[in-house]
């Protein structure tokens, strides 16, 4: 690859964990960071994440927060940092600032006590993750080869058991875990992090084959640059993989049209082999006789719900999934389509009003149409959540007919790579419906920040009109991608 390498760089500990997944990822990074893919994920799990740090931080009277280094200057912060350790007064500090050898760390928190310094790193996730431990280690390594060494390092996390009865009152929400054992394991290993990712940024960049780093633990922002040298048809995306693969590849074979005949033995394999292999889609033509069999009125019905680390609403739980939003397009016999819609934006609990409309929308006869089995969890849970609504609800559950269950018993495509989610089935079936197209919000993360951002206090009512706007439509396309997908799985396949 051309391209006028940087200055090296200062190592933090986001880097070194690039590294650490994959040394190539930590060079583009570095050198050419506008190959990278806009990650929405990072950006919602980023805004959880400053929520919980805040809540972790109010735990913590008399706490202070050490100035950012972007306006205080890393030298300043770091000066801070040790002034108020050397203090005669200890109190706990957020965002510590520690540098050694152009290594830097910011501790979310460091608190003085008579045993010495306790560290405890912040996350919006409910419970300690394999790779939580080394993002922690290397912060030990750090602060004790600055001088700082921590007594003991603990991983806060969500406790997903607390629930929300009390306005403004999160004590019990954040549960910590002693990992000191744990990190004091890998301190050795630090030091040849640090040499591994000074030595990958003296280039040349890395020639590293995609592999498992590539999702592991993260999906790399490099992906598609990285995997444009692969086959067209990776056997990684053969559906439920297996032992078959690492088999293929043991053999060279990369490409799933190079697989021999008689090597698989899933049906669902063998049936993307040989579509893939043909370059012709496939539509068993029982998907017909299946759908035939459903009566009308149709209702096509989708759901966006969201779910916030930090619970907003009273009585609900941290990451419980809340309905906020509902699409349905309504098929009253065979062609007749029309829309109804349900979104709530006002910052009060949308949940009862969200199935209360649902209800005198559905009535007590036809199909409901679905694509996944998530509106099922979520009527289920709305039951639990309203009782009184419950006998009203229940009925719904015998109406569902889970679409996506059918596309991947009767349909491929060779452009679906191995899935069948409504994104992937619909640009082969109804090109013209593209999501790229939405403006602003075009899958269900966006989905849920453009919801976070209507509800935030703040948000103009300009502001909360257009993303309102902008959920509707993103909402909409998902149920008439689905009467889109019903249509053809519908058609008469004779002549073709």
């Amino acid at each position: 690859m051309a391209g006028e390498q940087s200055k090296p760089a200062r190592l933090s500990k986001g880097r070194i964990l690039a590294w650490k997944q994959c040394p190539k990822r930590l060079f583009l990074e570095i050198n050419f960071h506008e190959l990278a893919d806009q990650d929405e994920q990072a950006e919602y799990w980023f805004a959880q994440g400053h929520e919980v740090g805040v809540v972790a931080r109010d735990l913590h009277p008399g706490g202070i927060l050490i100035g950012d280094e972007r306006t205080l200057g890393l030298d300043l912060a770091t000066q801070q940092t040790r002034e108020l350790l050397a203090g005669p007064i200890p109190v706990p500090l957020f965002e510590a600032t520690f540098s050694y050898q152009e290594v830097l760390i910011r501790a979310d928190i460091v608190i003085p006590g008579d045993d010495g310094l306790l560290l405890r790193e912040v996350k919006s996730a409910a419970k300690l993750k394999a790779y939580h431990v080394p993002d922690c280690a290397i912060q030990a390594w750090v602060m004790a080869r600055s001088g700082y060494a921590p007594a003991r390092v603990e991983l806060a996390h969500i406790n997903t058991s607390f629930r929300y009865e009390e306005e403004g009152e999160y004590d019990g929400l954040i549960t910590c875990q002693d990992i000191t054992d744990q990190v004091a394991a890998l301190q050795e290993l630090v030091s040849g992090w640090v040499e591994g990712a000074r030595s990958t940024l003296k280039g040349p960049l890395p020639d590293i084959e995609p592999g498992m780093q590539c999702v592991e633990p993260f999906d790399c922002p490099f992906m598609d640059h990285c995997w444009q040298r692969v086959p067209e048809y990776p056997v990684e995306t053969l559906p439920g993989k297996g032992k078959v693969v690492d088999e293929l590849l043991e053999q060279g074979i990369t490409d799933i049209r190079d697989i021999p005949d008689g090597m698989l033995i899933k049906p669902l394999q063998e049936r993307v082999r040989n579509v893939v292999k043909s370059g012709q889609a496939f539509l068993d033509p029982d998907a017909k006789k299946e759908l035939a069999n459903l009566p009308y009125p149709r209702f096509y019905l989708d759901f966006e719900t969201i779910g916030f680390a930090v619970p907003i609403w009273l009585h609900t739980r941290p990451f419980e999934p809340l309905p906020f939003q509902w699409s349905c397009h309504i098929e009253q016999q065979p062609g007749e389509i029309e829309h109804e819609a349900f979104l709530d934006v006002s910052g009060e609990p949308p949940m009862r009003a969200f199935a209360e409309n649902l209800l005198a929308l559905l009535g007590k006869q036809g199909t409901i149409f679905m694509y996944s089995n998530y509106e099922r969890t979520v009527i289920a849970a709305l039951m639990r959540r309203y009782p009184d609504l419950a006998d009203e609800l229940s009925p719904l559950l015998d109406r569902l007919f889970d679409l996506q269950k059918t596309s991947k018993k009767y349909y491929y495509h060779p452009a679906m790579k191995g899935r069948w989610s409504i994104k992937t089935v619909l640009p082969t079936i109804a090109p013209e419906l593209d999501y790229s197209q939405l403006d602003g919000v075009q899958n269900g993360t966006e989905a849920q920040m453009a919801y976070r951002e209507c509800v935030a206090p703040g948000t103009t009512d300009e502001e909360k009109r257009e993303l309102e706007q902008r959920l509707l439509e993103y909402c909409k396309m998902d149920t008439l991608a689905m009467v889109k997908v019903a249509a053809y799985f519908s058609r008469d396949l004779a002549g073709d």
